[in-house]
């Protein structure tokens, strides 16, 4: 199951991970969201122990938004050692985050 994150958990859940994270940046009104949700539901299993996943519930977290410039959602962000290494704007299909995160394992 994906982790949430928040502004009050972010720099222990993630910046200072050992792991590379994935960061779904979503809202509840969101269509394309509620489309890309499962998908980072299933990596979150598909990943466990290798990976970080989380969520990012960008109206209830503004600063997490801010601090990477979300402006468009679903925005997911793979992280390596606290530096952004990729990006993906909008939904897509599984293989496209699972080879993105791939790649930064």
């Amino acid at each position: 199951m994906a982790i949430e994150i928040t502004d009050s958990n972010f720099d222990e859940m993630i910046l200072k991970s050992d792991k590379p994270v994935v960061l779904d940046f979503w809202a509840e009104w969101c269509g394309p969201c509620r489309m890309v949700g499962p998908i980072v539901e299933e990596l979150a299993e598909d990943y466990k122990g290798k990976a970080i996943i989380g969520k990012v519930d960008v109206d209830s977290n503004p600063n997490i938004s801010l601090k990477y410039g979300i402006r468009n959602i679903p925005t997911i962000l793979f992280i390596k050692n606290g530096e952004i290494a990729d990006k993906q704007v909008g939904a897509v299909p599984k293989n496209v985050l699972a080879s993105k995160l791939d790649a930064i394992l």
